[in-house]
């Protein structure tokens, strides 16, 4: 007895001595436990060749009653999918003639005809290219262009954006057709009525049989420093691969998850809707993220899973208090960019709910999880990732905008606690599929003789820090894009079409922190032509007709030279620093009042309410 006492009083003691030399072990070990299990499974998946659209047919086989999607008090069951998307593909076979390989662009918002006709053209073995229903003009062209579509589907209220643009898509011979039942506009095609013509019969497999892990499944489009969007090619793998997220989240077949994110977006896309046909779960979907809606959408649907970005995150935490604040079923909210503070005021005023934030890119080639929860860190280093996919925190010339050498011409490894660019090795368990017919980005992206001569690695384009722990913290980001309201902004997109008015000669677009706010806000040091004077409501007239929101500089400043590195690129780190306090800067400075619709004169008074919160940007 003494004997058995003995060793079980050791045991204690070794765990509890473990427990405090490695307090987040145990964490460590049972993601590691769950990563090899979901990619044993992953693997096998692989070899058969066994894609989404597998997955779905699969779950209507022997979930078919099982509620699928939710939208605006609607339910569909998974067999509604399969029949919808049955007669979206039908449809589309028919009347655009579409076949195995071609591409079709969705220019869609956020409804359940946007899921049949994905799934639709899955079904005819074709590629979605999902396009950002802001842009416009000439991003909008070039969208459709560089991943060489054949059919342009756009919702009805996107008519106009379609016909700005209509005369170039005749001349490369791009089908358009509009979801509605009438359109007046000669070359432009209805496609519901076509749709509701259709028969709902299962289609034959022969039609997607060619298809393999190594087609293209989607693109997806993502901003860059050429200032026009990149196709990000995602593979029928990567797709596969990437809707296990959810999984290792913890998300079950029982949750109901509920997605604001906009489908042409990855997390909406692939975390969200992909995500949950892996799951089996279903999905409360909605047009747009409302914070006024969203407990009463939580608790209407017994919600028990969200998706985020950190501006959701901050707007439901700035609704007023209730008394049932935490009468809900919310357990599970994934996502990225959430602040610490408002990660805080979330849980303590909402209850104990799992925060799982990561760190992932679309054009990327591998992702971290914080699957301990720690407050403000975007993932954890474990020796699993280090051995499978390795990675590196690289010191980096922000001034220079390029890696830091050593004498030998190898990038240098920073240190833990201090800030470097992220850089993952490009292998075939991590590989970099690029940009539709764009070799001079895709390239741009990797970065050679790292640490040894030819090694190829994939430049992030983000700062990372690394603390004592293993904890991985954002930065910030690199080059000429920045983050506002969720969305990517390429600064030179936005020079060119500000240099479009007559007023302006050269204009140079950055990113300013606000107090308060995730991400940069946009900000413009322009220069005006000879003889011109800053017209505040032209100027504003002219990036409201050719900007999304999230995209228009709310901020400009009149200089009268624009300051040049010695390789004539423009000068962005030294103005983002400068800000836009005008007791700091000497030059005229102008705010964006969506009020008023113009822009008026930065005044001492104006900025301190946008510093203090008072006014919403």
């Amino acid at each position: 007895m003494t004997v058995f006492v003995t060793i079980v009083a050791g045991l204690i003691i070794l765990i509890m001595s473990l427990h405090f030399s490695f307090p987040y072990l145990m964490h460590d070990l049972q993601y590691i436990f769950t990563i090899l299990k979901i990619r044993s499974k992953r693997l096998k998946y692989k070899e058969n060749h066994y894609t989404v659209l597998g997955c779905f047919l699969d779950r209507v086989k022997t979930e078919p009653e099982k509620t699928f999607i939710v939208f605006e008090g609607k339910k569909y069951s998974y067999l509604d999918a399969d029949k919808q998307s049955n007669k979206a593909a039908r449809a589309l076979e028919m009347h655009a003639r579409l076949k195995g390989g071609d591409t079709a662009a969705l220019l869609l918002g956020n409804e359940p005809h946007f899921v049949w006709i994905w799934l639709g053209l899955a079904k005819l073995g074709c590629v979605s290219a999902m396009l950002n229903y802001n842009i416009r003009s000439k991003s909008l062209l070039h969208c459709l262009l560089c991943c060489e579509v054949k059919v342009l589907i756009a919702a009805a209220e996107l008519k106009d954006a379609v016909e700005e643009i209509l005369p170039t898509l005749k001349e490369q011979n791009i089908a358009v057709f509009i979801l509605g039942a009438e359109c007046d506009t000669v070359g432009v095609e209805t496609l519901s009525d076509k749709i509701d013509q259709a028969s709902e019969e299962p289609l034959s497999p022969d039609l997607w049989s060619n298809v393999t892990m190594g087609s293209p499944a989607i693109y997806i489009f993502t901003s860059g420093t050429t200032g026009l969007p990149k196709a990000a090619l995602v593979s029928q793998y990567k797709l596969w691969a990437a809707t296990f997220f959810p999984a290792v989240s913890g998300v079950n077949c029982r949750d109901v998850i509920y997605v604001t994110l906009p489908l042409y977006h990855s997390s909406g896309l692939i975390i969200g809707l992909s995500g949950a046909i892996e799951r089996g779960t279903t999905i409360v979907l909605k047009r747009k993220f409302s914070a006024s809606q969203f407990w009463e959408d939580c608790r209407k649907y017994n919600v028990t899973v969200m998706l985020y970005i950190g501006e959701i995150m901050r707007y439901i935490c700035n609704t007023p208090k209730t008394e049932n604040d935490r009468d809900h079923k919310l357990r599970l909210a994934i996502g990225n960019g959430i602040r610490p503070d408002v990660w805080r005021e979330f849980v303590n005023r909402f209850g104990c709910i799992a925060i799982k934030e990561f760190y992932a890119a679309t054009d990327g080639n591998m992702s971290f999880v914080n699957y301990v929860g720690k407050i403000g860190a975007v993932g954890r280093v474990n020796f699993y990732h280090r051995k499978v996919f390795p990675y590196a925190l690289i010191k980096y010339d922000i001034a220079r905008d390029e890696p830091v050498r050593d004498s030998n011409g190898l990038c240098i490894e920073v240190p833990k606690g201090e800030t470097g660019l992220f850089v993952s090795k490009i292998t075939n368990l991590a590989p970099f599929d690029g940009y539709a017919n764009n070799p001079h980005q895709t390239e741009k992206k990797r970065l050679w003789n790292v640490f040894q001569k030819d090694d190829q690695y994939l430049n992030s384009g983000d700062l990372l820090r690394i603390d004592q722990d293993n904890f991985i913290y954002f930065q910030d980001r690199v080059g000429d894009t920045f983050r506002w309201k969720g969305e990517n902004v390429a600064t030179n997109e936005v020079s060119d079409i500000l240099t479009m008015i007559d007023l302006i000669k050269e204009a140079n677009v950055y990113g300013v922190q606000v107090p308060g706010h995730e991400g940069r806000i946009g900000m413009a040091a322009v220069i005006l032509k000879e003889g011109k004077q800053f017209d505040c409501s032209k100027m504003f007239s002219h990036v409201a007709t050719y900007l999304p929101a999230y995209a228009r500089p709310c901020f400009v400043r009149i200089q009268n030279s624009l300051e040049l590195t010695g390789t004539f690129k423009q000068i962005k780190v030294k103005l983002a620093q400068e800000g836009f306090n005008p007791t700091l800067i000497q030059d005229p400075l102008y705010f964006l009042d969506q009020r008023q619709m113009a822009y008026i004169m930065m005044t001492q008074e104006l900025y301190d309410s946008i510093v203090s919160g008072n006014m919403r940007l």
